[in-house]
């Protein structure tokens, strides 16, 4: 790992932009980082618009976790940004944005041909990093993942063992293979789902949801389009029509029956005067601090409960 650029944030967060084997990265850490009190670390995931693009939505979750006491840190995915164009993919994007122009359904085939590639080389990408990162003086673990592809979140999920929870943002194309994937996922998971977004198939993300075979999973539904989710928990944008929670119950401990699916928890509708009051502070479910952020309230739930974190219990 090489640094390329180190600069101090108006916030005292320090923000390192680092090549690794040609690929750019960003790592930022909190101010009070150091080798006798190491921060855990979460890898922020991103759609395949490049770094250059995604930078102020990245370094905006950055801060929001490193305002926790949190390392973050990202890496430019294949064929994006700067980094030399992949034949096969842009063929599979050239097919994609052809069907949506012609209203024709996204078949199994273009998704698997523009995801599965991407998913097979960026996963031993990001492990790499992973060494690289674990290895710099200030990091540590626990280590969870943030952000899209989900894909690839899955992926990571699955084959990382470091990887002890993760947030995933339902909003891409996922090939059915994917699916098989997530059932041996076991890790906590916090799901975010925007209800309205014209690009993504709601029922095969709430499939997704269903199919993944971790015990501790919550799905975070709401309104608006792809690009609308909200800020902050506690500032949903006026006239959101509701937000969704979405929970699995506990498994049953007798051994009989069944899981009788998820249910559903709605709120108020938000208002120009003001949120409603979220779930968390009504005592319904665990703590949801940002739909874009990292949503690390969900595992402190976790810590309370079980009197260590759920990404120190195992996979």
């Amino acid at each position: 790992m090489r640094f390329t650029s180190l600069q101090r944030l108006d916030d005292g967060v320090v923000e390192r932009a680092f090549t690794l084997g040609g690929i750019p990265g960003i790592v930022w850490t909190p101010a009070s980082t150091s080798a006798s009190a190491p921060a855990p670390l979460i890898l922020l995931g991103h759609p395949t618009l490049g770094l250059h693009t995604m930078y102020p939505r990245l370094a905006a979750r950055a801060r929001q976790a490193t305002a926790d006491g949190f390392a973050t840190a990202t890496i430019e995915l294949p064929g994006c940004g700067d980094r030399p164009r992949w034949p096969a993919v842009e063929r599979a994007r050239a097919e994609l944005r052809r069907a949506l122009r012609a209203g024709e359904p996204v078949t199994d085939e273009i998704a698997d041909a523009l995801v599965s590639p991407l998913v097979d080389r960026s996963v031993p990408e990001w492990r790499a990093a992973l060494d690289a990162l674990l290895a710099l003086p200030g990091i540590g673990g626990p280590v969870g993942y943030s952000g899209g592809v989900i894909s690839l979140g899955i992926r990571l999920a699955l084959a990382e063992p470091r990887i002890s929870a993760a947030v995933l943002f339902a909003g891409s194309l996922v090939p059915r293979a994917v699916f098989e994937e997530a059932r041996r996922v076991t890790v906590p998971l916090h799901v975010l789902l925007q209800w309205d977004d014209e690009g993504n198939d709601r029922q095969a993300a709430l499939d997704l949801f269903d199919a993944f075979g971790s015990r501790e999973k919550t799905l975070h539904a709401t309104t608006g389009g792809h690009t609308g989710v909200p800020g902050s928990r506690r500032t949903p944008p006026p006239g959101s029509s509701s937000a969704t929670c979405v929970r699995s119950p506990p498994r049953p401990r007798s051994g009989r029956g069944s899981r009788s699916g998820p249910f559903v928890q709605r709120a108020a509708p938000a208002t120009a005067a003001g949120p409603p009051p979220s779930l968390q502070e009504r005592g319904e479910t665990g703590p949801v601090r940002s739909p874009t952020g990292v949503s690390l309230g969900r595992f402190r739930r976790v810590r309370r409960r079980s009197g260590r974190p759920a990404w120190r219990r195992g996979r």
